[in-house]
């Protein structure tokens, strides 16, 4: 029967034997794999309840020895007090030494990876089989089980806390020695930074703001500041603006040139030197631009699963977003997309910024700073969003379309889940589309 299922699926068991036997043999060998290893990577049941039961005493600060597992493993109920004896100092005597764990650990993690491959492809030969839904779910389901396997990810079973306790642990750890480097993504901006402690991996940081406010400039100005600080690619969806557009602008940010002459051509030695500095800067940066117009969620998903060292999504702008389930209900299409915007986070594990116009509301009031009823289409959008910033400028209402140097713009923070909301002041050089941090940057 055992040779019949080990035909069925790949599966080694000398492997599992020798990676449990090298962490009897030396029990700080499980550092080493721990992080690449889990008991649903071993392919018979007692194994994974072993593996699990090393880790329990691991995280006890107990001696993983022959004595110490046998008594886990009879207090658990998966032994008997006579039983298992036998298989355990087996185990111990199947390796000298753990010097080879690490090879033991791949042999094992490749074996699960092609047993998940096959478990996903027959649920996806299912789902196709059913013919429910739209073909293009049905391909994006498909395209997102194959990508969490890339990515190391099961989404289709549990994950028991110890596991996740490690990694808090650990990630705790590396923030408590590394301090604010080790925080989420930063946005470039102290006074923004101080307030989100960074962007965190799998959020989705809405930019909202009327017309003509900078939503697009201030989203290309952290764009550009996190492709120079991380190294990382940052990909720039554009449903509005052309990429030549879009990189006129972030050259004119980056250059201080103003976006007139860039428009016009009629510039000097010293802006053509100035723009030569910015774009040999610039062109060392992995932006990536897509301007496709009314792009669909599985439309950037299909794109972004293939980029490799992805730091950050930025996305201008949602309302200009097709949805995969079209709807006489703009309202309900919104909600939608804000939806699958969250859930492509997630999946990916970056920062998903993405721009958003707001209704007319704020136009009829005496105080027009921004509110979260102010977002336009649903109200869904609040919700989905870790994040809500507003951009407010006073100048614009007093005399629009004033770009004078002088400008105050205002960063407002309306919602944050991971921490504290607040307003922050900063400058903004319309000419040159670019927000800048002031000396005083931030208020309440």
């Amino acid at each position: 029967m055992e040779e019949q299922l080990t035909k069925k699926l790949p599966f080694s068991l000398i492997a599992e034997q020798s990676l449990l036997g090298a962490i009897l043999v030396d029990p700080d060998a499980l550092n080493d794999i721990a992080d690449g290893v889990s008991a649903t990577d071993f392919y018979l049941t007692e194994h994974s309840q072993i593996y699990t039961a090393m880790h329990e005493l691991f995280l006890a600060n107990k001696e993983i020895d022959i004595v110490t597992l046998i008594d886990m493993l009879v207090t658990k109920g998966i032994y008997s007090k006579s039983g298992g004896q036998d298989y355990i100092k087996t185990l111990c005597q199947t390796v000298p030494n753990a010097l080879n764990i690490k090879d033991y650990a791949a042999i094992v993690k490749q074996k699960s990876l092609l047993r998940q491959l096959i478990e996903v492809c027959s649920d996806i030969s299912d789902t196709a089989y059913s013919e429910e839904g739209d073909a293009g779910e049905v391909i994006n389901y498909a395209e997102s089980r194959i990508f969490d396997i890339a990515q190391g990810r099961d989404t289709k079973n549990f994950r028991h806390i110890r596991e996740v306790i490690g990694e808090v642990y650990k990630n705790l750890h590396t923030m408590a020695t590394e301090g604010e480097a080790a925080q989420g993504t930063r946005t470039g901006f102290s006074g923004l930074d101080n307030v989100l402690a960074g962007m965190g991996d799998s959020d989705l940081i809405l930019i909202g703001a009327r017309p003509g406010m900078g939503k697009t400039s201030f989203a290309l100005n952290i764009a550009t500041n996190v492709a120079l600080q991380t190294k990382k690619k940052v990909c720039l969806f554009s449903l509005e603006m052309s990429a030549e557009q879009l990189v006129s602008r972030v050259i004119s940010s980056e250059a201080m040139v103003d976006s007139y002459a860039l428009r016009t051509g009629k510039l000097d030695k010293k802006q053509w030197e100035d723009i030569a500095a910015a774009t040999s800067k610039l062109a060392s940066c992995d932006i990536l631009i897509d301007d496709t117009s009314g792009i669909s969620v599985t439309g950037m998903k299909s794109k972004l699963r293939r980029i490799t060292n992805l730091g950050l999504v930025v996305i201008d702008y949602l309302q200009l977003m097709q949805s995969d389930r079209r709807s006489d209900n703009r309202v309900q299409e919104v909600a939608d997309i804000s939806r699958a915007l969250k859930i492509m986070a997630k999946e990916l594990m970056v920062p998903v910024i993405c721009c958003a116009q707001l209704s007319r509301g704020p136009e009829s009031r005496t105080d027009k700073r921004p509110m979260l009823s102010d977002l336009r289409d649903s109200g869904a959008i609040e919700q989905d969003a870790d994040t809500v910033i507003f951009l407010y400028r006073d100048e614009y209402y007093k005399t629009e379309g004033n770009q004078d140097e002088g400008n105050i713009a205002e960063v407002i923070v309306a919602k944050n889940r991971h921490g504290s909301t607040g307003n922050i002041k900063m400058g903004w050089i319309g000419r040159f589309t670019k927000f800048r941090t002031l000396a005083t940057e931030n208020e309440g």
